[in-house]
């Protein structure tokens, strides 16, 4: 049989990485289970570590800058006006 039990973890780079939480958690398992493996296993977590890290801190920075980014938007397609960012901006800066 083919590879592909853990949707080819191996050949993913660091941005594809943080849509695979799940085949990591497996993975770090097997190896675990291997016995042999534990150095490989507790690295595998420190990636699962830096994903919800990383995820944590993005999250931040997206909710401070979501009345930002959607101003802009709406203010490029038409559906607003500069007012609108100015606005946001502001609250952003906490003015």
């Amino acid at each position: 049989m083919s590879g592909g039990s853990y949707d080819y973890l191996c050949f993913k780079d660091a941005g594809e990485i943080l849509g695979f939480e799940g085949q990591l958690r497996d993975m770090r398992d097997r190896l675990i289970g291997v016995g042999y493996a534990q150095d490989a296993a507790r690295d595998t977590e420190e990636v699962l570590r830096i994903i919800r890290g990383y995820r944590a801190r993005m999250e931040c920075h997206l909710q401070a800058l979501y009345e930002v980014w959607r101003s802009v938007e709406w203010w490029d397609s038409g559906d607003s006006g500069e007012d609108g960012v100015k606005k946001a901006l502001s609250e952003y800066r906490g003015e």
